[in-house]
């Protein structure tokens, strides 16, 4: 399996890696800079507006 080069950082310290992914913003920021290097595109319509969704309830 790949390793995932945000998870597995040699050298990053837990102080280290607390204040650079610390909170949930910071997460989600780092995520979208590794996922969308270059900015997020849709692959469909090649769009660039992003909208976050809180949460996603699905009916059992």
């Amino acid at each position: 399996m790949a390793r995932n080069p945000i998870q597995f950082q040699p050298g990053l310290s837990l102080p280290a890696f607390l204040e650079q992914y610390g909170t949930e913003a910071q997460c989600q920021a780092a995520l979208f800079q590794h996922r969308w290097p270059k900015g997020f595109v849709c692959p469909d319509c090649r769009g660039g507006s992003t909208s976050a969704i809180a949460a996603i309830i699905r009916p059992r």
